[in-house]
Parts: C-alpha cells; structure tokens; sequence
C-alpha cells in the first residue's frame, strides 16, 4: 500500500495531470485536495485530448473513485458541466464521483466580487481567473461560507444565503456600484443543482481513511503549483489555499502519518500564468519558440504562459516545503533542437548571493538569475521510453538538476500521451 501525493513545485501547469492519470492505474482512490475550477490538468489518451477542471484525472478509469476533497471550493454548474461533457465522451461518471460535504461552494456573488476587486485594483490587480476562488476562500476563513452539505438542508441553505446576500448587496451597491443579487433565483438554481449532484455527495474522509485501513494505494492531485501557495509562494501573487502537499492533509483529512511519498512535477523549464515576479522569464524568440512549441496557452483560461529557463531556486523551495521523495520532469521533448540552454542557479541582488528561495517580494521581483550554461541536443527526446536512450546532453541536462535540487528523478515524461514515459522508479 502507498499513499502518494503529487505536487506541482512550479507556478503549476507542470503536467500533473499525465502523471496522475499514469499512476491512476494502480490507485484504487483519486482524490483532489484544494483548489477549483480556475485550474485545469490535461490528459491525452490514444490521441484523445480531455481538459479536467474540478475531477481528478483518476476519473478516465472505470474501476477507480474519484473524489472532490473538502479543500476544494466548488461551482455546482461548472461541475455538472464536466460531468456532462465527459459522459457525452463516453467516460463513467456515477458512483465512481464523490463530492465531500464540507467543501465549500462557489456562489453567483463571488464570481461579481472577485471580478470587482480586480478591476478596483487596477495596475495593482493579482491577475485571477476571475472565477470566484478567492472570495469563496474568503467566506471559508470568514465562517460565513456555505458548503456541499448546506445543499442538502434546503431550510438552512435558505438561511446562510439570505444572511449572505445582505453583506454581499451592500458592497456591491457602496463599494463597487453595482446591482446586488436576488435571493429566489440563486435559492432555485442551487436547489436544481442540489437534485443532480445529490447521489455524489458524501463524508469523504471517511471514505478514504476506510480505504487506507483496507489497503488500497491512494492517489492525491493538488491544483497550481508550490509557488502559488497562499503560505510559501510568491505571496500576494498566489492561489488562496495550501497547494503544497501538506495541504492534501488538510483538504481531505488524511494523517500526514499515513502519506508514503511526495512525487513533485517539474517542467523542464519554468512557465507561469497571470502577475507576479518570473525571475528567468525570457520575453526574446526563444521563450517565444518555447511557448509555441510546448503549447503553453492555460487549459482552463487559453491565456498565453509566460516561459523561461528552468529555476533551480524555486525547485529547492519546493523540494523543502513538500518533502519530496522524487521527481517527475515533464516536457524534456520541448527542448529538442535548442543549442544551449540554461538552468538558474541562484540569484543575484545588490551584490548579494541567493541559493535559497528570498521571503522578501521586493527581492525576488528584482533580483537577477545567476545562469549555469549547457549545451542542448539536436536529436529528438519525443516518445523515448528508457533513460539510456536520450542524447547524452539531455541526459546530463536532467543529471543536473537532481543535483542542484537534491532530489532524484524518477519519471520523465517524453511527450503528452501516456505511454510517452520513462519511469525510473515505480510510485506504486
């Protein structure tokens, strides 16, 4: 049995997805710890592309469960629409799906908030997605939120709402000059939403505790990445809950006693979405031909990524913060072709050294990138399935960076599908 988390130690966007639908084969859970709809982790089977927003990835297997952990905010609609979407593909979605009761969903009034107070910012503005994460978080912290459960309790749901709606109207009128909401037609459209998603809410913790004392391997998938994590990342620019693998605890109400590995996905170079500091952002031709040729446009939002070369710092940072047991390097395929290629080191600011990842924003979005140099391969890494097998400088390339983030590599991903793979250590 192995309890195995996979995390993002990027900005996200490292490829989780694959690795989870990968290791899905031998879980008999799936489970997502935090997050929502705002991400999304790609999978492609048999030339077969699926974009999944709130269901883990383990759902593309009939024999495994699927389950929304209590970390997680959910948007009922966006959810019935995934469902919907992967029925209509011809993928299971039934009992297979399960919903936990304490998550915490997103309301109409969030959406309108949380693209208000962007906008109120301005210049200043973090760059979300727009959808509600945020200020459902907020209520979460707040006490005021309404949660999975509530859909269940049509009474009490009537009550938070209406108690929600007197707030929410009030800034939406004084602060932000805006018409308020309604409280009937947010009550019949979640009471609808209550009826179809009914069968698949449940207490999942317990349901994934039971299954940990029966034996299973059990898979948990975080969303975003480790520098968007509302306590280590590159804070205000972050998500607003734990994304790194202590959150999986939390989101799903698992021991940390009981977790066997921590599996952190790295892209063979580094891309972020939205605003904040990028220390090796490349703004020339080659983080165009990177971002062009890795396909680098968000799964959930179509927005272009912001590429660079791999950064080493942050990958310590992750590495600490997570308590890595291994890596998974994604995208080596994306290299191919390059001449040279550079990794990040350490940065560099007002003549002082960093190795180790600055707390201070005003540092980090103003140090400079301390670059190690090395040759690229011309031969192509697309679809190797055994280490030996890929040029001699990819080889010492991925060397490399084990050996500056002091964890060993033990999947490397050689293109989207899931047999491109080469798995130097079995998770399972």
């Amino acid at each position: 049995m192995s309890i195995v988390i996979v995390v993002g130690t990027q900005w996200g966007d490292e490829g989780k997805g694959k690795l989870v639908d990968v290791l899905t084969e031998k879980a008999g859970i799936v489970a997502r710890y935090q997050g929502g709809h705002n991400a999304g982790h790609t999978v492609v089977i048999k030339n077969e592309k699926y974009v999944l927003h709130l269901i883990p990835s383990g759902i593309l297997h009939k024999k495994t469960t699927s389950i929304i952990g209590n970390g997680v905010v959910v948007e009922p609609g966006a959810l019935i629409e995934e469902i919907t979407g992967l029925r209509k593909r011809g993928i299971t979605v039934s009992d297979n799906l399960l919903l936990s009761k304490n998550a915490h969903l997103i309301m109409p009034y969030h959406l309108a908030l949380d693209g208000a107070s962007e906008k109120a910012k301005g210049k200043n503005c973090i760059g979300t997605t727009g959808r509600g994460i945020g200020p459902t978080y907020v209520d979460k912290m707040a006490r005021t939120g309404i949660r999975v459960g509530d859909l269940l309790a049509p009474d009490s749901f009537k009550e938070k709402l209406a108690s929600n709606l007197k707030f929410v109207n009030f800034l939406m009128k004084n602060l932000f000059n805006s018409r308020g909401f309604g409280l009937a037609r947010i009550y019949d459209e979640y009471m609808e939403y209550a009826r179809i998603l009914k069968k698949h809410i449940a207490d999942t913790d317990i349901v994934i505790n039971k299954a940990i004392s029966a034996g299973e391997n059990v898979l948990l998938e975080g969303a975003q990445g480790t520098l968007l994590d509302i306590d280590h990342g590159t804070y205000p620019f972050v998500t607003s809950s734990n994304s790194i693998a202590g959150g999986a605890c939390t989101g799903l109400g698992i021991g940390p006693t009981k977790i066997s590995k921590v599996l952190g996905v790295v892209k063979a170079y580094t891309t972020r979405v939205g605003s904040g500091p990028f220390p090796t952002e490349l703004t020339d031709a080659a983080g165009e031909t990177i971002r062009a040729k890795g396909g680098e446009f968000g799964a959930t939002t179509g927005r272009p990524r912001r590429c660079g070369w791999l950064d080493s710092v942050i990958l310590r940072h992750a590495a600490m913060v997570n308590g890595l047991t291994g890596l998974a390097i994604t995208k080596l395929d994306i290299l191919d072709g390059l001449d040279k290629l550079r990794i990040c080191a350490a940065y560099k600011h007002k003549g002082k050294k960093y190795e180790n990842f600055p707390k201070d924003l005003s540092v980090f979005e103003n140090c400079t990138p301390v670059y190690e140099e090395m040759d690229g391969w011309n031969s192509s890494t697309l679809g190797v399935r055994e280490f030996r097998q890929l040029p001699l400088q990819a080889r010492k390339y991925l060397k490399r960076i084990e050996e500056l983030v002091g964890v060993k590599a033990e999947l490397i991903s050689t293109g989207q599908k899931r047999d491109e793979l080469i798995t130097i250590r079995e998770q399972f």
